[in-house]
């Protein structure tokens, strides 16, 4: 594989209780830091109910983010098909790659809560399938086709974009949980995966067998997917020690999962921690812990064990959380850049490489020193000005000074 990429993935998940419009441009300050760090993508999703999920149009805060970043890729993560007419997301996927001057990656899903799905009187049996057939149009839209086609929830007369996208292939993904269809989709249309099932144990342990759905279905209908189009979807916050990390995330931690994936999501299986060492302990320490709570090592070393039981993949993307205080959560994302980053893509090898020949081949470099020496003995006044320094420094220090009389016999020699 070549180099990873790195992303992050703001749902949000924010808790009630701050003021709405400090977390959006919280959020925009994020993204405008994590682009002067050098990471590759920006992801942010759609959602319509729930109360920590309070971002109803991704295409409209990258829009925002775009003007506050120069180089970062800004994804949608993702805009939930079958709650939109195809053509509306197609024009405003255009417009959004031209007002960012090329930059967006265009990721949708069939809509993640099913609460959603409630309030705009969607069919949740019919949300897979509307997925699929709005993604085929849109691609024909992008390709400049006028489109006339008729569906049980959207019709098109004669439909064609005024504007084609900014950029030649404007990148598509999907998002893939832990079933087969997300893949399946993938792999029928020849197009990228995010896979959001990767934050849980499960998701996790699924992973080796994800991509072979997706080949089997690109095989299938004459496409083709790449393994560098693979985003996967992973949970950590760093600091300098394990000890400082678990303090920093604990307290957000518990209130997250108690408040949010147990209480108000009600997800299968989930139940609240009783205190905040638990919710890091079975978290991050536990057996197939699917989160990383620690030093830049420790992401590391996930990092690597993720890539190695996938068989590999093109980007790695960490999920944005509240877990810590917002001057900690930037330190993380800072922390991982420094260091975790260069590490997993070798490129500090080169430096450590050129540091060990310079340290164990001194004989090579020695003729440097002589050479000064050399020049110094020429001349009688310095020969006796170095003298005098050597004699009137301390003992302790003394050992650095060069002596006169072996380094004169060293030169003469050579």
């Amino acid at each position: 594989m070549s180099r990873l990429n790195f992303g992050a993935f703001l749902a949000p998940h924010h808790p009630i209780g701050e003021h709405p419009m400090l977390q959006f441009r919280r959020d925009l300050d994020l993204v405008e830091h994590l682009d002067k760090l050098g990471y590759d993508e920006f992801w942010c999703g759609e959602h319509h109910s729930s109360g920590w999920e309070m971002i109803a149009s991704p295409e409209m805060f990258l829009a925002a983010a775009g003007e506050r970043s120069k180089r970062i890729k800004l994804a949608t993560g993702v805009v939930s098909l079958p709650y939109h007419h195809p053509f509306h997301v197609a024009q405003r996927m255009v417009q959004l790659d031209y007002m960012t001057g090329g930059r967006v990656i265009f990721g949708s899903g069939p809509g993640a809560l099913a609460s959603d799905a409630h309030t705009l009187g969607v069919d949740p049996m019919l949300l897979r399938d509307r997925q699929d057939e709005a993604i085929g149009i849109i691609r024909r839209l992008f390709s400049g086709e006028r489109v006339t086609e008729k569906s049980d929830w959207f019709t098109l007369n004669d439909a064609a974009l005024q504007l084609l996208p900014l950029q030649e292939e404007l990148p598509f993904a999907v998002a893939s949980q832990i079933s087969p269809s997300g893949m399946t989709l993938a792999g029928k249309h020849g197009i990228g995966i995010i896979s959001i099932g990767s934050l849980s144990n499960e998701g996790l342990n699924a992973l080796p067998t994800q991509w072979g759905f997706a080949e089997t279905a690109a095989a299938k209908h004459g496409k083709t997917v790449d393994r560098k189009n693979w985003r996967v979807l992973l949970s950590w916050h760093i600091a300098e020690t394990r000890e400082k990390a678990r303090a920093e995330a604990r307290d957000g931690l518990l209130r997250h999962h108690n408040e949010y994936i147990t209480a108000t999501l009600q997800r299968p299986g989930a139940r609240p921690f009783k205190t905040p060492d638990e919710a890091v302990d079975k978290t991050a320490f536990s057996d197939g812990a699917a989160a990383t709570i620690g030093t830049p090592d420790d992401l590391i070393q996930r990092i690597k064990e993720v890539l190695a039981i996938s068989g590999g993949f093109g980007t790695v993307v960490g999920f944005v959380h509240d877990w810590a205080n917002p001057e900690n959560t930037m330190r993380s994302w800072d922390l991982v850049a420094r260091y975790v980053v260069p590490e997993i893509n070798g490129y500090l090898a080169g430096l450590r490489k050129s540091r060990e020949f310079v340290a164990n081949n001194r004989e090579y470099f020695d003729r440097a020193r002589l050479a000064v020496m050399s020049k110094i003995n020429e001349n009688d006044a310095a020969a006796a000005a170095l003298r005098v320094t050597k004699s009137t420094m301390l003992s302790a220090s003394a050992s650095n000074v060069p002596d006169l009389d072996a380094e004169r016999v060293k030169a003469e020699a050579g």
